[in-house]
């Protein structure tokens, strides 16, 4: 058996293999103002401009600047000459906290970012001295440098960058920075600023921000290795969420999911904004932007297992929450349709729920169950019909002042109710005009109506009051109903069309039972099932079926979903009001339901 130890047989090759093994330049940006932290700088300006046709790019700090050698002048050659042996290592080693350079490369990630790199700092005899080094040369150079005055820092300049960065603006710098460094940049307090000359644009560096709920109690089990900070807030669903995986201040992954251990729920559920920071984390030297899978990458998995399964309780209630009211909302929107259709469509035959009767019934808040759906005053059925959301419900009871949100507008529009009916042969029917404003409330002052018959035959008992009542002619026929409202200088009009005959079938849904009202919806999940809904009479509910095929491809977009949802209670309704008629009469009804539900469907 024979032995040895690996050795590199081409230096300048595996130099060059690291320098070019930054894929990123804003990452090489980023690693420049962290030697400039480390350095104890309070303040870093980084110029972005334009000299002799050509791109440069320049940072300076108020830090420390590079160690000094026995003779009190910058030692360049160490840093040039001693590379994958940073002196942070040592420095850190001697106690000295908040320093993040380990490597000793980050310097050559100027070849990601430009051509030429000069580098500038003064020694103790206040003279300014420089490095110089070149892309794909192993040849640096320093020297004496001329300046009006000594300066503490360092500068440092990239120039010209290469054909590909002219659009590494300082928004964009300004941008990555404030997640790049966000922990470093509040850690230390420094101030950060980006001055994009060929722009004309100054920006400060200002840590990113997070938004939503922080979550407390998020105590992740402890590790042999140190100590990880958890910073997660909880938001509205979003692909903008997501949580970084920082170490020591500096992000190390923009999603922690594109790790595969952590591709999955609750990182990858789109509820998630934060940082886990794990400062013991091992990086691959080259990009410092992965993880070694070692053992401290393993403590760091078991240590964030309590914690996952806390974030993914919250997430769960956090969605039943969310689909709740997302119920509600969508429950709403179709009682709100149906009425409107129940307006528009013949009473004989749609008055199912005693929208026409004596008295309005108050609803119920329950999510589920809704409550009857009476009649009464025009205003309190429009209240009814119209904008529910807008408008607060009536109480017999209550005679206090009205909130100036509850007094009506201007005229916007007039409604014929019914909009459709059927009247027999020299029977009489009442009809009564609905006066909106821009936001659905109900107008009652100064208004003029005329009523007129446009087309077809009949008569009217008034023709200048709200309602009125119209006399069928002793033939069959179809009528045109037509009313004009007047509000000052505002006209609107509206027409109804009646079909008089002299043989109606009662059609209606009426079969002695009270009223419970417009129904409510639950859902059952029975994905190998093919029904899609089914009506709970006694609990006035429509049970529909989320495991459908039907309803996993509407659920896919709202306004599908509404849809889906408002054709399934059209469905159910006419099956359950009309009972008796054939198969094509009863498709005949479903569509005429929906055609004027699907209307008002907003």
């Amino acid at each position: 058996m024979r032995a040895g130890k690996l050795r590199i047989a081409d230096h300048w090759n595996a130099i060059s293999i690291i320098a070019h093994s930054q894929a990123n330049p804003l990452k090489a940006v980023a690693e420049f103002v962290e030697n400039s932290i480390d350095a104890r700088a309070k303040q870093i300006v980084i110029v972005r401009g334009k000299k002799k046709g050509e791109f440069y790019l320049k940072i300076s700090d108020d830090g420390e600047g590079i160690p000094r050698d026995e003779q009190g002048l910058p030692d360049f050659r160490r840093v040039a000459t001693h590379i994958c042996d940073s002196i942070k290592r040592q420095f850190r080693s001697q106690g000295d906290k908040g320093i993040q350079g380990e490597f000793g490369i980050g310097l050559l990630s100027f070849w990601t970012v430009g051509q030429n790199l000069s580098m500038t700092c003064c020694g103790a005899d206040r003279k300014s001295y420089q490095m110089t080094m070149a892309k794909d040369s192993p040849n640096f150079a320093v020297s004496e440098k001329r300046i009006l005055l000594p300066f503490e820092g360092t500068d440092l300049m990239i120039y010209p960058l290469l054909p590909g960065l002219r659009s590494l603006t300082g928004e964009k710098i300004q941008r990555y920075l404030a997640s790049e460094l966000r922990d470093r940049i509040k850690a230390t307090d420094v101030t950060v600023k980006v001055i994009d000359r060929t722009g004309r644009k100054e920006f400060i560096v200002v840590p990113r921000q997070f938004t939503g709920r922080l979550l407390h109690n998020l105590k992740p089990a402890e590790t042999a290795q140190g100590d990880i900070y958890l910073e997660i807030y909880l938001n509205d669903p979003g692909s903008v969420n997501r949580v970084s995986l920082y170490r020591r201040g500096t992000r190390v992954l923009p999603l922690i999911s594109e790790i595969d251990h952590f591709d999955k729920e609750p990182w990858t559920a789109g509820y998630l904004q934060g940082i886990v920071d794990a400062p013991f984390l091992s990086l691959t030297p080259g990009t410092r932007h992965g993880i070694i899978r070692d053992d401290h990458f393993d403590a760091l998995c078991r240590a964030l297992v309590p914690v996952e399964k806390h974030l993914q309780q919250i997430i769960e209630e956090q969605r039943k929450a969310e689909e709740e009211r997302s119920s509600r909302q969508v429950l709403r929107r179709v009682q709100r349709a149906l009425k409107e259709a129940f307006l528009r469509l013949p009473q004989e035959e749609y008055d199912w729920f005693d929208i026409y009767g004596e008295k309005l019934q108050k609803k119920s808040g329950n999510l589920f169950s809704s409550g009857s759906i009476g009649g009464g005053s025009r205003e309190e059925i429009d209240r009814e019909s119209g904008n529910s959301e807008d408008m607060p419900e009536l109480d017999d009871n209550d005679t206090g002042p009205k909130q100036f949100f509850e007094y009506a507008g201007p005229l916007f529009s007039v409604l014929i109710s019914p909009k459709s009916s059927v009247v027999s042969v020299d029977k009489r029917k009442k009809y009564r005009g609905v006066c909106r404003d821009r936001s659905r409330r109900v107008v009652l002052e100064n208004l003029e109506y005329q009523w007129n018959i446009t087309d077809g035959e009949g008569h009217l008992d008034e023709n200048h009051r709200e309602s009125i009542v119209f006399i069928a002619p002793p033939e069959p026929c179809l009528t045109t109903l037509e009313v004009v409202v007047r509000q000052g200088d505002k006209t609107c009009r509206d027409e109804a069309l009646i079909t008089v005959t002299d043989s109606l079938m009662d059609q209606s849904s009426k079969t002695g039972k009270s009223n419970k009202g417009l129904p409510g919806y639950t859902y059952r999940r029975a994905p190998g099932e093919m029904w899609r809904s089914r009506f709970d009479m006694e609990k006035n509910v429509i049970i529909i079926n989320n495991g459908h095929r039907d309803f996993v491809y509407a659920g896919k977009q709202k306004s599908r979903k509404l849809r889906y949802i408002c054709r399934l209670f059209c469905k159910e309704l006419v099956r359950h009001n009309f009972p008796g008629l054939q198969t094509d009469e009863l498709l005949e009804r479903m569509i005429e339901l929906s055609l004027y539900t699907e209307e008002h469907l907003k």
